[in-house]
């Protein structure tokens, strides 16, 4: 099957359709570096909005078992990479990468210079993309790639993803801390490892209000990943607004984004972003420098923060940009790299889970 993608610059790529037939996608083009993982990436509700690019050359050749979804199906809008494998080769996988992004009634494209798009990226930034399958109508693709809203004008994204009714999930024992959280496009690793330190979690729709999330009597409140612009997520920082000094808070990526918001720090868009499986981060605490998953577009302002009263934790040893923050007196952390993983190395999903959950019991 035949298949057109367009970026709004005007460059236009053939290659090999799959997926969805007769589709047309749009979405912001974003490239992730890591070379494992996709069926991770591509279920994380972050990339909503999205259509997802690998740089690595060779995707699907493990296939996809289920085991490591993320969320129920595939969250990213389209797949690119230069070459998906129809005949993957591992004793858990359960169909192919064509046949998932089949399944989920999502386009791909195959046979493109992704290493050229990629530099293109970083050169002029994360642009608006079409793809259309089983067509090769640039024009048409072009024009709906400029016709598309830029990632910060769509303020449906978090509602797509989120929750639609709270849920609860028992703790291991009695006495165990309640933590209430928000979903913005929560990843299933943030609940598992919440999960497996013992303590009680109910978790709310983005749009709950502050007064509800407080008459669930909460311990702890924390506020998950999550796509597009953190200014949207308006009723998650009116929540940190309302609760902050009044029990501990804590986020991950999207999370520490509104976190700072609610604090009074400003955000901003990244130009091409951090996405992959490498990101070096160090802790300015202890000068240790850990490598970790990410998968973010906006990132927080440095010098907002210090008007807030809050003190940066960690930053990104390529770009200094905000990679943690904590207000002591306000019993704050949050993180913008994803300790649970998922894809990804652990080098800080025991140190980050243990802390908050730590901090808490006592």
């Amino acid at each position: 099957m035949k298949a057109i993608l367009a970026l709004e610059d005007g460059t236009i790529v053939k290659g090999i359709g799959f997926g969805a037939a007769g589709t047309a996608i749009c979405g912001e083009l974003v490239f992730s570096t890591q070379y494992t993982g996709y069926e991770e990436a591509l279920t994380d509700p972050s990339y909503a909005g999205q259509i997802l690019m690998f740089t690595y050359p060779l995707i699907g050749n493990y296939g996809v078992s289920g085991e490591t979804f993320q969320s129920n199906g595939m969250k990213a809008e389209a797949l690119v990479v230069r070459e998906a494998c129809d005949h993957p080769s591992h004793h858990l996988s359960k169909r192919s990468i064509y046949e998932f992004v089949s399944n989920e009634d999502r386009p791909g494209i195959a046979g493109v210079d992704t290493r050229m798009l990629t530099i293109k990226t970083r050169d002029l930034g994360a642009m608006r993309a079409c793809l259309i399958t089983d067509s090769d109508d640039a024009d048409e693709a072009l024009r709906l790639a400029r016709k598309h809203p830029r990632i910060s004008e769509q303020k449906n994204l978090i509602d797509r993803v989120s929750c639609p009714a709270s849920y609860h999930i028992e703790p291991a024992r009695k006495g165990m801390p309640h933590f209430v959280v928000i979903d913005l496009g929560i990843k299933a690793n943030i609940i598992k490892s919440l999960q497996e330190r013992g303590v009680e979690i109910t978790v709310v729709p983005a749009g709950t209000q502050p007064r509800q999330v407080a008459d669930l009597e909460p311990d702890a409140l924390f506020i998950s990943n999550g796509p597009g612009d953190p200014e949207h997520a308006t009723c998650a920082i009116d929540t940190v607004k309302e609760m902050m000094g009044q029990i501990p808070i804590y986020g991950i990526c999207f999370g520490n984004q509104i976190i700072s918001l609610a604090l009074g720090a400003s955000t901003y868009k990244l130009k091409f972003g951090h996405r992959g499986a490498n990101q070096p981060v160090k802790d300015l605490r202890t000068g240790t420098v850990y490598i970790t998953s990410q998968n973010h577009g906006f990132a927080v302002d440095s010098d907002s923060v210090e008007q807030t009263h809050a003190r940066i934790t960690h930053l990104n040893v390529n770009d200094n940009t905000v990679e943690g923050i904590a207000h002591d007196y306000l019993d704050i952390m949050s993180v913008q790299f994803h300790p649970e993983a998922s894809p990804g190395p652990w080098d800080t999903e025991k140190w980050f889970f243990d802390s908050i959950t730590r901090k808490v019991m006592k």
